[in-house]
C-alpha cells in the first residue's frame, strides 16, 4: 500500500511510516518466532542452558560489537536501501537456515555462526529505520511513533511463544524459519515502493575503515560536547545492567516457589503489560509532557516494583510487579528516543544511535553472565537456612530457595531508585530538554560536532 498523493505531506509521512511499521512488525514477529523455536532445539538438542544461552548471545553480541560500523553505513547510505540491505541480508541469512535444518545438518556452532551474520544485517535494518524515524514523521507526533515501534516486539513477546510452540510440534523449525524468510521478503517489498527522505549527506563512503572510525568518532563527539545527552547514555547502561538480570533471575525466582504453568502466567501477564505500555504510548504520544521528568519517575515506579516484587514469594504479588513494571518500559524507551530524535541532526542520528545501542546494550551480556553466578554463589547460600543473613535479612523476606534471588531484586530495585534520583540531581540531564535545542532535521554533517559548530544545536 502505497500513501494517498493527495494527502498533506506530514500525513502522507506518518501514512509512509505506518506501512514501513506494519511490515517490520512482521519481520519482527517472524524473527522472534525462529529465536524461540532456536532456543527449544537448542536445549532439546543438547540438555544444555549453556547451548541455550548461547542462542541469545549470538543474536545480541555482533549487534553491540558492529554498532559504530552499521551507524557510519547508515548515515553515508540512502536510508530506505539500507534498510532494504539490511532485510535482504537477515533473509538469506535464514534462508541458510532453513536449507540446514531441510539438509540435517544443522548444529550449535554453525547456527550460532548464521544467527551471528544475521544479526549484523539486522542492526544496518533497525538503525536505518530509527534514523529515518524523524524525517517521516513530525515531530510534535514522534512519541507516537516510537510507540509504535515498541508495540512490534511487546506483540511479538505474547505471539511468538504461543504460536512457535505449537509450530515447533506440528511442522517443524525448518517450515518456522521459512515464515521468517517471508516475512523478510514482504519488509523488503514494501521498501521498494515507499519513499523516505534523506537529510543531506557527505560523500559516500571511502577508506574503509579507518573511515569508519572517523564517522564513530564523530558520534562519540557530539554525545561528549552535551552532558546530558551522556549522562542520559550512562543512566541507561545502568538501567539495562539491571534490566539483563531481571530478565534472567525471574523464571528462577517464580519457580523457586511455583510451578511451570504459574511461571508461564506470570511471563503473558508481563507480555500483556509491554503491550499495554506501548498502546499507551501511541494514544499519549507525550504530548506537552517535560519528558525527561516522565523518565526519571518512571524509572523510580519500576525500582520500587522490582523492591516490592523480591519481598515476598508470591504469585499475585511478582505479577503485579511484574506487569506494572514492564507497563512503563515502552513509555520509558519511547520518551527517551524521542529526546534522542530531537537533540540529534538525522545526518548524525546512524553514528550517535549506533553509540548509544553499544554503549547501552553492551550491559545486557554482561548481566546475563554475572547474574547467575550472583544468585548461585552469593545470595542464595546467604539466605539459606544458616546462611550469614538468615537471621538479618532472612527475618524480613524469608529463608530458603529463592530468597536470595528475592534479595537480589531488592538490591536492583534500590539501584533503579538511587540512579533515577541521581540524574534528577544533575543539573545537565534534569535540564536537557531546555539546555539543548532541537536540532534542525537538516543540518549538514559536514561540521564539527562540538555545539558552536552544529547549526540548530547549542550546548
Amino acid at each position: 500500500m502505497v500513501p494517498d498523493q493527495r494527502m498533506t505531506p506530514d500525513r502522507r509521512s506518518f501514512a509512509t511510516f505506518s506501512v514501513v511499521w506494519i511490515c517490520e512488525t512482521l519481520s519482527i514477529l517472524g524473527s522472534a518466532l525462529t529465536g524461540f523455536a532456536l532456543g527449544v532445539w537448542a536445549y532439546k538438542t543438547t540438555g544444555s542452558v549453556t547451548a541455550y544461552a548461547l542462542i541469545a548471545l549470538a543474536t545480541v553480541a555482533p549487534s553491540v560489537l558492529f554498532s559504530p560500523a552499521a551507524g557510519s553505513l547508515v548515515d553515508r547510505w540512502d536510508r530506505r536501501k539500507a534498510m532494504i540491505f539490511g532485510d535482504l541480508g537477515a533473509g538469506v541469512g535464514t534462508l541458510v537456515l532453513a536449507v540446514l535444518f531441510w539438509a540435517g545438518a544443522a548444529d550449535l556452532l554453525p547456527v550460532c555462526l548464521v544467527l551471528a551474520v544475521c544479526s549484523l544485517f539486522g542492526t544496518i535494518q533497525s538503525l536505518a529505520f530509527t534514523a529515518s524515524t524523524r524525517l517521516l514523521v513530525p515531530e510534535r507526533h514522534l512519541g507516537r511513533a516510537n510507540g509504535m515501534a515498541h508495540l512490534g516486539p511487546s506483540a511479538a513477546r505474547i505471539l511468538a511463544p504461543l504460536l512457535a510452540g505449537v509450530m515447533v510440534e506440528t511442522v517443524g523449525i525448518h517450515v518456522i524459519i521459512l515464515v521468517d524468510v517471508a516475512t523478510l521478503v514482504m519488509a523488503v517489498t514494501t521498501l521498494l515502493f515507499v519513499r523516505i527522505p534523506n537529510p543531506a549527506r557527505e560523500a559516500p563512503l571511502g577508506a574503509g575503515w579507518q573511515q569508519i572510525l572517523r564517522d564513530a568518532r564523530q558520534g562519540l563527539d557530539y554525545v561528549l560536547h552535551r552532558h546530558g545527552l551522556l549522562a542520559m547514555l550512562g543512566m541507561f547502561t545502568v538501567v539495562n545492567l539491571c534490566v539483563g538480570m531481571v530478565q534472567t533471575l525471574l523464571p528462577p525466582l517464580v519457580l523457586s516457589f511455583a510451578s511451570a504453568v504459574e511461571l508461564g502466567r506470570v511471563l503473558s501477564v508481563t507480555g500483556l503489560g509491554m503491550l499495554g505500555g506501548g498502546l499507551v504510548m501511541v494514544a499519549w504520544g507525550a504530548r506537552g509532557a517535560r519528558l525527561v521528568t516522565a523518565i526519571l519517575s518512571l524509572l523510580a515506579v519500576q525500582g520500587s516494583l522490582l523492591l516490592l516484587g523480591g519481598v515476598r514469594p508470591s504469585i499475585p504479588l511478582v505479577a503485579t510487579a511484574a506487569f506494572v513494571y514492564v507497563f512503563c518500559t515502552p513509555i520509558i524507551s519511547s520518551c527517551s528516543l524521542t529526546l534522542w530524535q530531537r537533540k540529534v541532526p538525522a545526518v548524525l542520528q546512524g553514528r550517535v544511535f549506533a553509540l548509544n545501542r553499544m554503549v547501552s546494550m553492551s550491559a545486557m551480556p554482561v548481566a546475563y553472565m554475572a547474574a547467575g553466578p550472583l544468585a548461585d554463589g552469593l545470595f542464595e547460600p546467604w539466605l539459606a537456612p544458616g546462611g550469614v543473613l538468615a537471621g538479618s535479612v532472612g527475618a524480613v523476606i524469608g529463608v530458603g530457595p529463592g530468597r536470595g534471588i528475592g534479595l537480589l531484586f531488592v538490591l536492583l530495585g534500590l539501584v533503579l531508585v538511587c540512579t533515577a534520583a541521581v540524574a534528577f540531581g544533575f543539573p545537565p540531564l534534569r535540564r536537557l530538554e531546555t539546555d539543548i535545542p532541537d536540532a534542525d532535521v537538516e543540518t549538514s554533517a559536514a561540521v564539527d560536532p562540538r555545539p558552536e559548530n552544529v547549526p540548530g544545536v547549542a550546548s
